[in-house]
């Protein structure tokens, strides 16, 4: 694997964001790591032994983004990939989740997301050259009860990363969404949202779902070093994928998708067409 590239990770101080930049790190990559406080950021570092250096930045602080960048470009050289992984979830039944969850979770989900990227495009642009790693979920695939708010933020940058691949091709930059299924990180434990129950008519739907979740949490299958090293291949390829799923459950559940809605257009064919002339 060559070495020598300059990482941007936001979302470094945990989770798929820290295992990426330690990876990166022990590959010989120069990285920069955001992390929301001065403590996640020292913590980091001195877990890395210097090789991983972190700048404080809520992703949405869009204001401050660019600032940032500039800064980083500044010190290290130009960026050569960024990784846009700050992000967390929301559980709750769409009926009982206050709006106000939905609006925090497409803020730091899409919204921030994509402000970081918007920072670097013009950069890769110029440069004719960058990758861009936005990490959506399998849940920007497939959707489950009691997950509408994340389902619907990680929907939306996975479209938006389509579109953005399609135009930064032509100057030689790369995009992919990176499609992880269950994995051994906070996602599901500390770090996620969890709206209060209140309407009994839910309770067998959703209360099993809740209650496998959190019993689940922290014995998944999927490993984050494993999936960091993946995405180091990911990097150094020449012709990287739209979206890559990652994960054996990932897999089957979106096969599982594909093959209902092939079905379901079969079905429907006839007044779909209908409409026609």
């Amino acid at each position: 694997m060559s070495s020598g590239k300059v990482f941007f990770i936001t979302g470094a101080s945990s989770g798929f964001g820290r295992a990426i930049a330690m990876a990166a790190a022990d590959a010989g990559h120069t990285v920069i790591g955001t992390v929301r406080s001065g403590a996640a950021g020292d913590e980091i570092e001195a877990a890395a032994t210097g090789r991983i250096h972190a700048v404080t930045l809520d992703v949405t602080d869009m204001d401050a983004i660019p600032a940032v960048v500039g800064t980083v470009e500044a010190a290290f050289g130009p960026v050569d990939v960024l990784i846009n992984n700050a992000g967390y979830g929301h559980e709750g039944i769409l009926e009982e989740s206050p709006l106000e969850e939905m609006r925090r979770q497409f803020e730091v989900n899409v919204f921030g997301a994509v402000a970081v990227a918007k920072s670097f495009l013009p950069k890769f642009r110029e440069r004719r050259r960058g990758f861009i790693v936005n990490v959506t979920s399998m849940g920007g695939l497939i959707t489950m009860p009691g997950i509408a708010y994340y389902c619907g933020s990680k929907f939306a940058l996975q479209g938006i990363s389509e579109v953005m691949r399609a135009e930064m091709a032509p100057f030689g930059v790369h995009v992919t969404a990176l499609c992880p299924g269950s994995f051994r990180t906070d996602w599901a434990g500390r770090s996620m949202v969890r709206s209060e129950r209140g309407i009994a008519d839910y309770d067998d739907l959703f209360d099993p779902i809740r209650k496998a979740r959190l019993e689940k949490s922290g014995r998944q299958l999927g490993d984050p070093a494993k999936l960091a090293r993946a995405v180091l291949t990911l990097i150094e390829s020449g012709n990287p994928p739209p979206q890559l799923l990652m994960g054996s459950d990932a897999l089957a559940l979106v096969r599982d998708k594909l093959a209902r809605l092939t079905q379901e257009i079969d079905t429907w064919e006839q007044l779909t067409v209908s409409t026609d002339g």
